[in-house]
């Protein structure tokens, strides 16, 4: 289905085409709303080289998803999101992307019951690279946003967070990767989280400019691995002036390159 004239989701709000990759992708999301943005190509392009499967948790439209799959030709993914709105486009942006054959669309709850996420059609141990960009403020801060959807797509807190993340373990082979992005200012939380459950965790803060603080952050955890943690040296996004993006993510963004670290 094409949403260049959607039907059943416009009753609700009009959707908007937006070039990701330098037109390599061309994505219906919502025109209000949680929108995707910088975060999910950043995450896409952070998939290791290789990887057999990706399986992308509270997936939207699908953008993270199907970055990593422009950047790996063979690779096969699993979306998955409660919303049904968000699953419709993601599907729509499949098939309108020439990528349907590779990309399975879920809808389950990320932090409900495993039997139910078994039932909808995820596996447990089966994806060896899980990503995701979770909801971020928690119940003691921030201001829930009008649309019902943006809201969930921003409001949650620590003990959901965990949620994600044990739900993120479980689903990872031996051996996986697990990457989440989210901001700096909660990482509390996101980095106790991924301690507890894998090794070789390593933490990318990226930063808007030059001596400024980190902004988001990247994290990355092995499934079963004893290896320690890493704290990488922060990357900045734009140039000291202007709104111009560094070499290493202008090339990131245009879908020239992944994000190595």
């Amino acid at each position: 289905m094409s949403l260049d004239q959607p039907k059943a989701f416009v009753k609700h709000q009009s959707v908007t085409r937006d070039a990701f990759l330098a037109g390599r992708l061309t994505l219906s999301q919502p025109g209000r709303g949680f929108r995707a943005g910088l975060d999910s190509v950043l995450l896409g392009a952070a998939v290791a080289e290789g990887r057999k499967s990706l399986l992308d948790l509270g997936c939207g439209v699908g953008t993270a998803a199907f970055v990593a799959m422009v950047h790996n030709g063979d690779l096969p993914a699993t979306l998955v999101d409660r919303n049904t709105d968000m699953t419709t486009l993601a599907a729509a942006n499949a098939a309108d992307n020439g990528l349907a054959a590779r990309a399975r669309i879920v809808v389950a709850d990320i932090a409900g019951k495993a039997a139910e996420r078994r039932a909808a059609g995820l596996v447990d141990n089966g994806y060896d690279s899980v990503i995701a960009n979770p909801p971020f403020f928690d119940d003691g801060g921030g201001t829930l946003a009008d649309d019902p959807g943006r809201a969930g797509a921003r409001h949650m807190d620590a003990a959901a967070l965990d949620l994600w993340i044990r739900t993120a373990a479980g689903a990872a082979t031996a051996g996986g990767e697990v990457i989440f992005i989210y901001p700096a200012p909660s990482l509390s939380p996101l980095l106790a989280g991924f301690t507890r459950r894998f090794g070789a965790v390593t933490v990318l803060p990226l930063t808007p400019r030059l001596d400024e603080p980190a902004g988001r952050v990247l994290v990355r955890g092995i499934k079963g691995s004893r290896a320690p943690l890493t704290l990488l040296a922060s990357r900045t996004l734009h140039e000291a002036e202007g709104r111009a993006f560094r070499p290493e993510f202008d090339a990131i963004f245009r879908g020239t390159a992944r994000l190595v670290w």
